[in-house]
This record gives C-alpha cells, structure tokens and sequence, in this order.
C-alpha cells in the first residue's frame, strides 16, 4: 500500500477568516475595524504605517491618531441624531504637502445585527495621485520628465514650483505640458473615432 498522506479537513470557519485577512491585507486603503466603543478589532499594515505618518509619537494605549478618532466620534453621536439613516463621516487630514490623508468611517453590521461595528477607511491620497499618474503615463505613453511634469502639476505645484523642483525653465514646462496633452487627445481620438 503507498504511502498515504492524510490532510486535516480544513473548517469552513477558518478558511473564510483566512481568506477575509487576505483581502484586507491586500487593500491598498488602510482599514480600520473598531468596536462600537471604540475598542481596536482589527488593522490591516497599511492602516497601521498611515496612523504612524498621521501620528508618529502615538501611544500603544490609544491606537488611534486623535483626528481620526474625531472622525469615529462624529460618527458615533451621528447614530442618535440619525439612527434610521445610513451616514459616512468623511474627514481629510493633510500633515504636509506630500502626506495627505482621507478618512472615512461608517458602521459596518456583521453577522449580530445588535453588534455594530466602526468600519474606517484611509486613503493615502499622495499614494491615489501617483498610482493615478502611473496609469496615464502607461496609457498616454509619456516619457520619464512628462510624468514628473504631470504628477507634481497634479500635485497643485505651480509652473514655477514645478520648474524649480526639476531645474527646468517654465517654458519647458508648459511644453511638457502642452505634450502630455496633445498625447491625452490623440489617444482620445483613437478610442472614440
């Protein structure tokens, strides 16, 4: 008789908590889960390395970065002014130029509708902006300057800034500018005849 290897039957239980935390840990949004007291339930990495950038000098016994806190108590007091309506409190922290952050936290029902839970987003909104560029610059074809151009022009520099973070003059700028968007309309044309 061949060696036989006997696998241990997996619960159904388990397999769906494994496959949930893949998917959270595979977001790119920070994820927050919180009970309705406020009790930290689960973080997923990312969720964690934005609270630090938020809030680097936090303390181990409030997880939470004070504005985003605000964000859930909000959230709270909204449940006895609205009780029958769905809310989302939707917040941006920006802690400088290149770390802005969206917040947005609802209440989230699992299985015990009795036991509501505080579901809180984090979007690093820097990170959005350039994963936005990154696709544009694959779509539109655009060579290494046109995407620094685009994505501090998208950043809210100014031709000067932008000029001066890449030691170029502002024509060229305008240039590269002018370039990335006769690219845009070419591509444009091509898809919608």
């Amino acid at each position: 008789m061949p060696n036989q290897v006997l696998e241990q039957p997996v619960s159904l239980d388990y397999a769906r908590k494994t496959l949930l935390q893949g998917v959270l840990e595979g977001i790119t949004d920070g994820i927050l889960v919180l009970s309705e007291t406020g009790e930290l339930i689960y973080r997923n990495y990312c969720a964690y390395c934005i609270c630090q950038q938020i809030e680097p000098t936090q303390s181990t016994e409030h997880p939470l970065p004070d504005k985003i806190w605000q964000c859930c108590q909000a959230l709270m007091d909204s449940r006895t002014l609205y009780p029958d309506h769905p809310v989302v409190i939707e917040t941006e922290i920006v802690v400088n130029r290149s770390q802005s952050f969206r917040v947005r936290a609802k209440w989230l029902t699992l299985e015990d509708p009795k036991r509501p839970y505080l579901a809180v987003l984090l979007e690093d909104r820097c990170q959005s902006l350039h994963n936005r560029v990154c696709a544009e610059v694959q779509k539109y074809r655009l060579t290494p300057r046109q995407a620094e151009v685009l994505l501090l022009h998208r950043s809210g520099y100014s031709y000067r800034e932008i000029a001066a973070e890449l030691y170029i003059t502002v024509n060229t700028v305008r240039q590269h500018l002018k370039d990335i968007n006769m690219r845009r309309q070419r591509t444009l044309d091509l898809e919608f005849g």
